[in-house]
């Protein structure tokens, strides 16, 4: 078992397809019909994975018959033609929540005795609503441990069946169970489902199969379902990809603001977790619902709150994606994942916080408000829950440093899923000499020219610094006199100053590279930055600098996002705020650390918010926080990074 596993952020926008796996959730109910049907099934598309092999082996230990081609992806299964005959054998289900809920219900249709059980973390799974109704309809259970909790002891003599009530607020997998096993019983079954069902697709997916087997399920109302007594039949049956493993790759056209297509899936899914593509929509991204597949194309992330109740599987990949987005995002009705693997809500709160994103956890949700100058890499903590590695593994997309811990827990549903994630890796094709630019974007502090400087040294790359032309306007307005609040006396300047960026800066023909970064020239750097008209005369001349050499490494506010927005490779180097003051602090003995960091606080307030230009992390800009690390470490990732880029 790998202990961890290091995302290597992309450097660009993915553009690809995905051939994502069988989904586990329409695999696992068609695996209980085919082995309660009379007659061969054949299922294709099926999902082999922990999940849906803890299913293969109930269905064995039940009885069943199973013939496996796992290259093709296909299984023939002759099933029992009713309930099954219990011997006295002990079901594991390992941590397969669908197993057990699905599999229980069917033991107490049964006769005979059996035990169910599972790992530890399955063991603290609630399962006290679905025993009850077993007990009200005449099934002796035994729990040998803790109440309402695995392991279960099963004494069973076949269900009369009737009318029973169930409690919905905790997992509709209760409810898909109860119907699975409701034609076996001798009087059919009358579900009324007390409370909104969470998770209600779900338990549409249920009856879908259920009909695919000869079983039909009425429906009354909203809360009231009717089953007769029947047999299932055998049949023929494709397992759909799984929408929920899909949301992480549409996840990714998102972060990386590029282009993703998963074929195999369109409007006609019978998954509920499809309508994850939906919130994409209202945050900002395209999308294209083909004939057999679906497409996402990345542009900004919005904002905006979104009830994740019946497709509450995605709500980690939401609140992963949000961390990239330009305002809020809140995510409601999704309580009821605190009883799943883990408490997913205080996981995930606990995880992005350690990635820099300000997130509230709430009763039925969370509140993300994101902050990309404040992502940062971080060892994250699995739980063993598939999900937690999966959907932090998109940050990683863009932020370096980002470990997943455990990461073969992705062994329950995906365990391709890294190599898949990989697959999607953008690989530079021949492009013109200006996207052949490195574009290196930062607040004052954050350590861009020295890692610039060094990071075009490793590359064999030339180095410019355009922050070093203004300031370079600003020391000649200091020289001259010249108001920098006059606009037009600025530009004027700007246009007649001969300005030499090489080893050394040089103004009208007098070494300034020492004058460019006194405090004098540091207070007046953002205001002639911030001057539009001239960013007008600078701007063209940058452009030049980089077309005339065939590119190289460029540092400065707005070169990914104005500049070169089209450049090879974007960064925005960050680091906090007080480690930004520190760094200046260091560089100079002529102000005090409290000045130093009032005039940094000023600088970021006036570079992020100036009408021309404003200081921003450009599109699928890799964010890197320098903080608490060498420059040589940055150089090193960043150097990996843009080799993986154009080496492929």
């Amino acid at each position: 078992m790998s202990k961890s596993a290091v995302i290597t952020p992309f450097g660009a926008s993915t553009i690809g397809s995905v051939k994502v796996p069988g989904s586990k959730s329409h695999t696992n109910r068609a695996l209980l019909c085919a082995a309660l049907a009379q007659g061969t099934s054949r299922l294709s598309g099926v999902l082999f994975a922990d999940d849906t092999e803890a299913m293969l082996d109930a269905i064995r230990t039940l009885g069943a018959e199973v013939e496996e081609n796992r290259r093709e992806l296909t299984l023939q299964i002759t099933g029992l033609g009713g309930s099954p005959r219990l011997d006295k054998s002990t079901i594991d289900c390992r941590s397969s929540g669908t197993t057990s809920r699905f599999i229980l219900p069917v033991l107490a249709s049964g006769h005979g005795a059996a035990t169910l059980d599972g790992s530890e973390q399955l063991r603290s799974r609630p399962f006290a609503e679905q025993i009850a109704a077993l007990r009200s309809l005449g099934c002796t259970l035994q729990e040998t441990q803790m109440p309402g909790e695995l392991p279960i002891e099963i004494q069973a003599d076949g269900l009369a069946g009737g009318e029973i009530e169930v409690t919905t607020d905790t997992s509709s997998q209760f409810v898909s169970g109860l119907l699975m096993a409701a034609p076996l019983c001798d009087k059919g079954l009358t579900l009324r489902l007390l409370g909104t069902p969470v998770s209600r697709p779900y338990i549409d997916m249920t009856i879908e199969v259920m009909r695919k087997f000869g079983v039909d399920v009425k429906k009354l109302d909203d809360s009231t379902y009717v089953v007769p007594p029947s047999r299932y039949r055998a049949t023929v049956l494709g397992v759909e990809p799984d929408a929920t493993a899909a949301s992480y790759f549409f996840g990714a056209a998102v972060i990386t603001q590029g282009k993703v297509r998963v074929d195999g899936l369109d409007k006609r899914s019978i998954q509920g977790d499809i309508q994850f593509v939906s919130v994409l929509d209202e945050l900002g991204a395209k999308v294209t619902w083909g004939d057999g597949y679906i497409e996402v194309e990345g542009d900004h992330i919005s904002g905006g709150s979104f009830d994740l109740q019946d497709f509450s599987d995605t709500a980690q990949t939401l609140a992963a994606v949000a961390a990239f987005a330009d305002s809020d995002v809140e995510i409601s009705g999704i309580g009821f994942i605190r009883a799943k693997e883990t408490d997913r809500l205080a996981a995930m709160t606990a995880e992005l916080t350690k990635c820099g994103v300000e997130i509230t956890e709430k009763p039925d949700g969370l509140l993300i408000r994101p902050n990309k100058w404040l992502l940062r890499g971080a060892t994250i903590n699995t739980y063993d829950d598939h999900r937690m590695a999966m959907s932090m593994s998109l940050l990683g997309l863009r932020v370096p440093r980002i470990e997943i811990l455990d990461p073969d827990c992705v062994n329950k549903t995906f365990p391709e899923f890294f190599d898949c994630l990989e697959g999607l890796r953008p690989r530079a094709q021949e492009r013109s000499d200006i996207a052949a630019v490195i574009a290196i974007d930062g607040p004052a502090g954050s350590g861009k020219s020295t890692v610039a400087r060094q990071l075009a040294a490793e590359l064999g790359l030339p180095h410019f610094d355009t922050g070093a032309m203004y300031r370079a306007v600003a020391v000649a307005a200091l020289r001259a006199g010249v108001d920098i609040e006059d606009a037009d006396a600025i530009t004027k300047l700007a246009k007649e100053t001969n300005i030499e960026i090489q080893e050394r800066i040089v103004i009208d023909g007098v070494d300034a590279t020492e004058e460019i970064r006194t405090p004098e020239a540091n207070q007046m750097v953002s205001v002639v930055a911030a001057n539009p008209q001239v960013r007008r005369v600078l701007v063209p001349q940058q452009r030049e600098w980089a077309t005339n050499l065939g590119g190289g490494v460029m540092e400065g506010r707005d070169i990914g996002t104005e500049v070169f927005p089209d450049a090879l490779f974007k960064v925005f180097l960050t680091a906090d705020l007080s480690i930004r003051a520190e760094r200046r602090f260091n560089e100079s003995s002529e102000q005090t650390m409290g000045s130093v960091l009032d005039d940094l606080k000023r600088r970021d307030q006036v570079d992020s918010t100036r009408e021309d230009s404003p200081l921003l992390v450009a599109p699928g800009a890799v964010i890197f926080d320098s903080s608490g690390l060498s420059i040589e470490d940055v150089v090193s990732d960043l150097a990996t990074i843009f080799r993986g880029l154009v080496v492929g």
